[in-house]
């Protein structure tokens, strides 16, 4: 499988998926625009593939201005975003008695804003394009709710809601839309859980035997994002859900 010539933009790429999908796709001969809030994770990554063609970005995407700078930065660089993989996202957990605002913001701000301001950066450039593909990760919690995770699901929802109106409204640009909604990830993801007891218990069930039917490797949900990007023009995926086999949501 080869992406040369390929331009993508991964925002949330420092860590978990983000970093595993910008490692195989620069061993794909892509061009890449890697953003995240942490610029050493980036250029480690840089540092991994010193042969690929690789831009890093600091960004944050809850600030519209940053995520726009990524993506006129790419542009004015390669000229054009074949690209844009929509990754960032904090996965706090709380039942709603515990009211937990602050946390219920934060992941407003970055799993749903973030992606709707990586979509308001690059779809005037994939309209005038007349192609383009935009992905964005979700959740299977963006499809089933938890106690715990009624939040996290709503942000994960509303991703699927965005995307979906997404598609129907820039089919006829040419312009694809995929949704990856993973399982369980071996990620730092856990590590924005704030509930000690719950962040704990996901832990100790990794290390179980037979643990590896629970959850994924990120490198496997980065071999999906490479699938979808490689799909014909006249073929789009527009949601994926990959879990562990042995998951039970």
């Amino acid at each position: 499988m080869s992406m040369k010539g390929k331009v993508v933009v991964i925002m949330g790429a420092s860590s978990g998926i983000g970093a595993a999908t910008a490692n195989l796709l620069a061993s794909q001969d892509a061009k890449l625009s890697l953003a995240a809030r942490r610029l050493d994770r980036l250029t480690a990554i840089q540092a991994q593939n010193p042969t690929a063609t690789i831009k890093v970005f600091t960004a944050d995407v809850t600030k519209a201005a940053d995520v726009q700078a990524v993506i006129t930065g790419t542009l004015a660089e390669y000229g054009r975003i074949d690209v844009l993989f929509n990754n960032a996202g904090i996965m706090p957990v709380n039942n709603l008695n515990q009211g937990a605002q602050q946390e219920w913001q934060q992941m407003l701000d970055i799993n749903v804003n973030g992606v709707l301001n990586g979509i308001n950066a690059v779809l005037p450039i994939m309209r005038k394009q007349k192609s383009g593909h935009i992905i964005t990760t979700s959740s299977v919690l963006g499809y089933e709710v938890l106690p715990g995770y009624a939040a996290y699901s709503g942000t994960k929802y509303a991703v699927r809601a965005i995307m979906e109106g997404l598609r129907q409204e820039e089919r006829q640009n040419n312009i694809k839309t995929t949704v990856i909604a993973p399982g369980s990830v071996k990620t730092e993801l856990f590590n924005s859980i704030n509930n000690a007891e719950v962040r704990t218990g996901l832990e100790a069930a990794m290390q179980q035997p037979g643990a590896n039917m629970l959850v994924l490797e990120a490198d496997e949900i980065a071999r999906t994002v490479a699938f979808v990007i490689n799909t014909p023009a006249n073929m789009a995926v527009n949601e994926m859900v990959i879990r562990p086999t042995g998951q039970e949501v």
